[in-house]
């Protein structure tokens, strides 16, 4: 009874997207349901499937294995702000604990990492095969493929890349696909943090969050055909993806400074942005409320998004903090959401909803990077700058839609 009345909300999730379409006569039926088969099978493969299942779970050992790497470095440079023995006994466990030390030098690692990988041709040939499976699923063309594909594993800026000669031809319905799918997945360089981050309240994070990024980007091919459906010729044709590099070291040190780049733009977006909703606090704190409760804006985000996430299967008593999590997400973004998540009491969310978040949360769907994907897709493509602006703020709203599909499928799978 309860997958049944899951899979109803979950179709419920599907109408409202269908809504806010703007050719709804032009959907697709069949794309629903294959974008849905396709997001249930993957998740029962890679979380139900005996083998699979142990390999996602062994994936624990990585993380911890790349923290204490980076830890040895941090605690050299840091010293016991980044992981050094400490000179003192801490006074309650995590005392020591410095975000800007200890975890986010981690971003500088997976950079190294990834862009050796993708000198190797590792990434390259991981992002082939998923395209070949999109190709033949979901009837998309082999540069958008490609371009989905890859998300899963790099940004939202550098996926674009791997077909940039294609972008100028490419259909409406193509590049909003194109554009909805770098906010529904996450990168490679911030997957393994947000793992480091929930570890102690999800067990298998590392797994979870990877298999999050795989099964949305088929929702995100769903979410967005529903929006914009397809009524043109999709663009065919493949791309070699750039040699960025001249050789292994020249990829880590290149992969480095990338990574510095990245952490000081997440640094500073943390800052400013919790710094903003802080002060947004202190005003609405100000405004006369019956009840003694002050009104705060994870609060307002909470009556916004509670029935959204309960669609996706959180039960109602818990659907407020479930709500006020997500629309952090939305409004700053899936780092400080996780943090939040991380830091609530053990009885706030059940262990069924806080895996539910983990994957309705897994996207880069907030306001900071759409001014990311605008800079960055336009300057590709400035003869369609314009459209990638409009398109922009609709593309947050089907990045949310098809990473809340993905945490509805692990709901009726849990």
């Amino acid at each position: 009874m309860d997958i049944v009345f899951g899979a109803l909300k979950m179709a419920a999730l599907v109408a409202l997207v269908w809504v806010c379409g703007e050719n709804r006569r032009a959907v697709s039926s069949r794309q629903i349901v294959v974008g849905l088969a396709l997001q249930l099978g993957l998740a029962l493969l890679l979380l139900k499937a005996p083998m699979l299942e142990n390999a996602m779970l062994g994936l624990n050992a990585l993380v911890t294995a790349l923290q204490n790497a980076t830890n040895a470095g941090t605690g050299f440079v840091f010293g016991y702000l980044g992981g050094a023995d400490l000179p003192f006994s801490e006074p309650w466990p995590g005392a020591a604990f410095v975000l800007a030390f200890k975890a986010l030098p981690l971003i500088l690692v997976i950079s190294a990492l990834s862009s050796l990988l993708y000198y190797w041709r590792i990434i390259p040939l991981l992002v082939r095969g998923f395209s070949f499976c999109l190709e033949r699923t979901m009837n998309v063309g082999g540069a958008l493929g490609i371009s989905v594909s890859a998300n899963i594993f790099v940004g939202m800026i550098e996926a674009p890349l791997f077909i940039r000669p294609y972008l100028a031809r490419m259909t409406r319905s193509e590049l909003f696909t194109l554009m909805t799918s770098g906010m529904a997945t996450i990168a490679g360089t911030m997957l393994v943090l947000y793992a480091s981050i929930l570890e102690p309240v999800v067990p298998g994070a590392l797994g979870h969050i990877l298999v999050a990024s795989i099964i949305s980007a088929p929702a995100a091919i769903m979410v967005s055909r529903l929006m914009i459906p397809e009524t043109g010729e999709i663009t065919v044709g493949r791309v070699q993806p750039p040699q960025a590099a001249l050789s292994s070291m020249d990829a880590v040190v290149k992969g480095t400074v990338e990574g510095v780049k990245l952490l000081l733009n997440v640094t500073a977006m943390l800052v400013v942005f919790v710094a903003l909703v802080a002060l947004a606090n202190m005003i609405l704190e100000t405004l006369p409320l019956p009840g003694g409760d002050p009104l705060t804006l994870q609060r307002m985000l909470g009556w916004i998004m509670s029935p959204l996430v309960w669609l996706a299967g959180v039960p109602w008593s818990e659907a407020q903090t479930a709500g006020s999590l997500m629309g952090t997400k939305i409004v700053l973004n899936e780092l400080v959401a996780y943090l939040d998540m991380a830091r609530l009491p053990a009885d706030a969310l059940s262990p069924r909803s806080r895996m539910i978040m983990t994957y309705a949360m897994c996207g880069f769907a907030n306001l900071g990077s759409l001014g990311i994907m605008v800079g960055g897709i336009g300057a590709m493509v400035p003869e369609r700058r314009d459209e990638i602006v409009a398109l922009g703020p609709r593309s947050i709203v089907a990045g949310v839609f098809a990473t809340l599909l993905t945490g509805a499928v692990i709901g009726i799978l849990y």
